[in-house]
């Protein structure tokens, strides 16, 4: 997996973030730790891992020691952080990453809405990293949020969450660039038409492989033109689009 992940084009010494699906992977020899091993083999000691990280529920206190990463990130998402000298963000909105860049990575407080240049996200980008899709499409990539806030796209979902401070439990309510994503699939073709998008097999999954500017550049330059281009039409029936639409005439800026 290590030779098929370079021929793909993984980046010695580069920053890669990875969104993975293991079923569709495996088998792997070593399971998930096994996995991560390929990754950072392929990557080289000079170059930075980084994953998905936040938990299930934002109901109770982020704990980045004790507290897992939502089963929907994956097995591997949640076996990465709590492997030796990885680094977690401390706050709920949490990446991983290991690796001489991983401390820049994660070291920035909690981001509002959570995909903002300083993030996790807005790091791998301003750091020229690289986006692999292991078995997952553009629907699980996180950097596409990135691109939205970017282009200044106008609705907001009303999330909340609770932190823990000075011992008591306190409900935090912002309003993030949310909606169900599927239109993100949107990007293979932009990418794809542009010859930036690399796609390959590693393991028995699907791979592709980006710039995460090269991901943040076609899709800026489309939600300019069109800034609700990623939320299914009113007829569509979904309603998690259906709410980011609504939200548009109460946004104040």
């Amino acid at each position: 997996m290590t030779a098929q992940l370079r021929e793909l084009g993984v980046r010695t010494g580069g920053v890669l973030l990875v969104h993975t699906s293991f079923r569709a992977v495996r088998p792997v020899e070593g399971g998930p730790p096994g996995l991560i091993d390929a990754l950072r083999a392929a990557l080289g000691p000079y170059g930075t891992l980084v994953m998905p990280s936040w938990p299930s529920s934002a109901d109770e206190p982020f704990n980045p020691s004790t507290t897992p990463a939502a089963k929907d990130l994956g097995v591997v998402a949640d076996t990465f952080w709590r492997m030796p000298g990885v680094l977690r963000t401390e706050h709920l909105f949490a990446f991983a990453a290991a690796g001489p860049r991983a401390a820049e990575i994660v070291a920035d407080p909690l981001p509002i809405p959570p995909h903002i240049p300083e993030s996790p996200v807005g790091r791998v980008h301003a750091l020229d990293g690289q986006v692999l899709l292991l078995g997952v499409g553009h629907e699980n990539d996180t950097t596409l949020h990135l691109a939205e806030l970017l282009a200044g796209v106008p609705y907001r979902a009303p999330k909340s969450f609770h932190v823990l401070r000075g011992g008591c439990v306190e409900r935090i309510e912002y309003g993030e660039n949310d909606h169900c994503c599927a239109r993100f699939a949107l990007a293979d073709d932009w990418l794809r038409s542009g010859r930036l998008q690399a796609e390959g097999r590693v393991g028995n999954a699907h791979a592709r492989l980006v710039r995460a500017r090269d991901v943040v550049d076609v899709a800026v330059k489309r939600l300019k033109r069109e800034p609700l281009l990623f939320l299914h039409g009113e007829d569509a029936g979904c309603a998690e689009c259906d709410a980011a639409r609504r939200s548009v005439t109460s946004i104040r800026y």
